[in-house]
C-alpha cells in the first residue's frame, strides 16, 4: 500500500488499514484521518503521533498499557510476535526469561505500564541491559521515554506497511 493509496481510504477503510500501528488502540488512526492527505510517510507518522499527544493521559496511559511485556508467553499481536521473535526474545534460555520476568514484574510495578522498547534491530541482550537501565529512570522521564517507543514501534510498522 501506498501513501496516496492510504488518502483515498474512507475512516473505516482507513482505520482497517492502519489501526493496529498503535497496538490495539485503533482510536490513533480514526482521529488522525481527518488530516488527510499525507504528503509521504512521514506526514503519516506526525501525524499519527499528534492525535496521541493531544489525547487525554488516561488515553495515553492506556495505549502504553496495550503492549504486551516483553519475553511474555501471553497472546501476542502479530506485529508483537514478529517483533519480539526478531530481538531473540522468543529463545530465552531459563535464566533470561527469570531475569526478564522479574525485571518486567519490577518494572511494571514501579511505572504502572509495561517496559516498552522498540526491538527492531535489537539483540535479546540489548533488551535486558535497557530494561536494567531504564527501571533508575524517574516516573515522568520513564513515561515519555515509552511514548518515545511506542512512537518508533509505530514508525516501524508503518515502514514494513508502506511502499516507499
Amino acid at each position: 500500500m501506498t501513501v496516496a493509496e492510504l488518502n483515498l481510504l474512507d475512516q473505516p477503510s482507513f482505520i482497517g488499514a492502519i489501526g493496529w500501528v498503535f497496538e490495539q488502540s485503533p482510536w490513533v488512526a480514526e482521529r488522525a484521518w481527518a488530516s488527510r492527505p499525507f504528503a509521504n510517510l512521514h506526514a503519516l507518522h506526525s501525524a499519527l503521533i499528534d492525535q496521541v499527544e493531544r489525547a487525554s493521559f488516561t488515553e495515553r496511559l492506556a495505549l502504553l498499557e496495550a503492549h504486551p511485556d516483553l519475553g511474555s508467553r501471553a497472546r501476542l499481536s502479530t506485529a508483537s510476535t514478529t517483533e519480539q521473535s526478531g530481538a531473540g526474545l522468543d529463545s530465552l534460555t531459563p535464566p533470561e526469561f527469570e531475569q526478564l520476568h522479574r525485571l518486567n514484574t519490577a518494572y511494571r510495578a514501579r511505572f504502572g505500564f509495561p517496559f516498552l522498547l522498540a526491538v527492531k534491530g535489537s539483540t535479546k541482550h540489548d533488551v535486558l541491559r535497557s530494561l536494567q537501565a531504564r527501571i533508575e529512570s524517574s516516573p515522568e522521564d520513564e513515561y515519555r521515554e515509552a511514548l518515545r517507543q511506542v512512537y518508533r514501534i509505530a514508525r516501524f510498522r508503518l515502514e514494513d506497511l508502506i511502499a516507499s
